[in-house]
């Protein structure tokens, strides 16, 4: 089920508009722009979930990374250390934190 206030939200930037529900029956366009079909909002939901999806992975891998590798990266630049172990640490959160498939 589309989520109209996220999509909105997400390709309507500063458009004015009230929803009362989540059913399109329930938009008021209250902006000069012309208000979206219901078929241009249901279209692209899986964009907004996908990126909502990558959003969320994008910010446990940075506090991952900030918690298990920053430190790794740091002492290696400082004491002229390999890089080789902190590449490792941080292949291995990508590898448990992937990135979801993007919509078709």
């Amino acid at each position: 089920m589309t989520d109209y206030a996220a999509v909105l939200l997400a390709i309507r930037q500063g458009a004015q508009w009230v929803l009362s529900g989540n059913d399109y029956s329930g938009l008021e366009w209250l902006d000069e722009s012309p208000k979206p079909s219901k078929k241009t909002l249901d279209d692209a939901w899986a964009q907004v979930q996908y990126d909502r999806a990558r959003a969320a992975v994008e910010a446990q891998r940075r506090a991952r990374y900030q918690v298990e590798t920053d430190g790794m990266f740091f002492d290696a630049q400082r004491e002229g250390g390999d890089l080789a172990v902190w590449q490792a640490a941080v292949d291995a959160i990508k590898a448990e934190l992937p990135y979801p498939e993007a919509p078709q």
